[in-house]
């Protein structure tokens, strides 16, 4: 392109936000009533989407309709999800439904029309690249703003005094089915583009299935319910040793509260690690409602005599994987328990391996060397998850959905998001807006955990007496 860049605008604003994900969509809607503050929010996709491939007829978010974007931090904002029903004339539906869990669809139609409504919001707009400037005590963020089709259409730049990273997770391949994924005309897909495919599975004569977890099971059950009884021909694996359940007691939930974000922060570096692998149960299991229902699905397949034609095999892992022929799959199998192996002919793969956080290093080299890592070289994140940087930058960097290694097992967690964005904005204009708890859990997760004690009591308003 010859046209120089685009100066949006040439002073400073107080905040732009990179990528337009709930978390980030959290931020914008709590910062909306906040009139001092001018931020701008980029993403490069033409609009809001949430896992677009498995807004799967009848899967519901895991969490309460309370954790929407807002409610947590204000209950009052005129962007929570009660108010989008109100819009919508579906108060009272929902109301008599008595549901306390939104359907997966209707969370991403709730936060598209938050974000057709938010000012503030570029999408279509691609960052290309973060720096810090000394001279004028801002970061520069240069993008480019893209075509319907996706195309470089214009440069720009703009600067600010704060960046909040919000790009969310990728979906991960793990690498004995990386060059299955890549090569064109093999039926193997991630679960992300599931609802893509999903007509080409159906159809496809052997289905398997790789993956322990939500996705893979709502996606076994689909293709259960819509195969065939007697010739489902599905096989679903993974690595887990059991098709487990999710922690969902009461006291196991209060994992995802700020109580024990600010515990687990507090950890040393060594003991976080162990305790994200081995806290895999409370954000990683299935739906007790979800294996249920695959049961029941199973059971009513049998009531003709026969068992359905479906093999589920927890504590399996994927050694390799190869192509046979132009058009089938065989993979490699080892059960950890035995230590055997075999192999798995199938026509397609799905696999609902899950995501991981997305790369910064692309986005945030030219901030490198201001960075402060950890012994293992990630982004060292402080308690109101602002990237430590060089004391000589004086702008702040967060992170949203970033942090699990110094936050824990509540940093994908949309429970959380109201919360995290109310303590972005109270620490990015040095006020309080959104007054937050002391104490989120009856849970005291520490020996010597500041602000473990009971607080105490709030003493009500004195009523005035009525004069006679």
């Amino acid at each position: 392109m010859t046209t120089p860049p685009r100066h949006e605008p040439e002073s400073p604003r107080d905040m732009v936000g990179i990528g337009i994900g709930p978390c980030n969509l959290s931020l914008a809607a709590l910062a909306h009533p906040l009139a001092e503050l001018d931020a701008v929010f980029y993403e490069q996709r033409p609009g809001f989407a949430w896992h677009p491939g498995l807004l799967i007829e009848g899967a519901t978010v895991q969490v309460p309709f309370l954790a929407d974007l807002v409610t947590l931090a204000d209950p009052t904002s005129p962007w929570s999800f009660l108010n989008y029903l109100r819009t919508r004339e579906r108060l009272f539906p929902f109301y008599f439904g008595e549901r306390f869990h939104m359907q997966r669809a209707e969370y991403d139609d709730y936060c598209r029309w938050v974000s057709r409504h938010l000012p503030g919001l570029r999408f279509g707009h691609q960052v290309d690249a973060v720096r810090w400037n000394p001279e004028r005590d801002v970061f520069e963020v240069d993008f480019t703003q893209l075509d319907a089709d996706g195309e470089a259409e214009a440069l720009g730049r703009t600067y600010t005094r704060n960046i909040v990273l919000g790009v969310g997770t990728v979906p991960y391949v793990p690498d004995p089915l990386k060059p299955l994924v890549e090569a064109p005309g093999v039926p193997v897909v991630h679960a992300a583009d599931y609802l893509d495919h999903r007509a080409a599975l159906l159809a496809a004569g052997h289905v398997t299935v790789v993956g322990s977890g939500q996705s893979g099971a709502e996606i076994f059950l689909d293709l259960l319910r819509h195969r065939p009884a007697g010739r489902e021909r599905l096989h679903w694996i993974g690595r887990t040793e059991a098709f487990a359940p999710m922690e969902y007691s009461k006291l196991g939930l209060e994992h995802f509260t700020p109580d024990h974000t600010r515990y687990f922060h507090a950890l040393a570096e060594p003991v976080r690690d162990r305790l994200v692998a081995a806290q895999w149960q409370l954000h990683k299991g299935v739906d007790a409602g979800t294996l249920a229902a695959i049961h029941d699905e199973l059971y009513r397949r049998t009531l003709d005599g026969g068992w359905p034609d479906a093999v589920l095999t927890p504590g399996v892992r994927v050694r390799t994987a190869g192509r046979i022929a132009a058009t089938r799959v065989e993979l490699h199998l080892e059960h950890v328990q035995q230590g055997s192996r075999s192999r798995l002919a199938t026509d397609a793969v799905v696999l609902a391996t899950g995501y991981r956080e997305r790369p910064l290093d692309h986005i945030l080299a030219g901030l490198d060397p201001y960075l402060r890592r950890d012994s293992s070289e990630r982004p060292r994140i402080d308690e109101e998850f602002r990237f430590v940087l060089d004391p000589s930058v004086t702008g702040s960097l967060y992170a949203q959905n970033a942090e699990l290694h110094t936050h824990g097992v509540g940093a994908p967690d949309l429970g959380l998001a109201a919360w995290r964005s109310a303590s972005i904005l109270n620490s990015l204009t040095g006020k309080e807006p959104y007054p937050l708890p002391a104490r989120t859990a009856f849970t005291t997760f520490g020996l010597d955990e500041p602000g473990s004690r009971v607080p105490t009591a709030r003493e009500g308003k004195r009523l005035t007496p009525l004069a006679d």
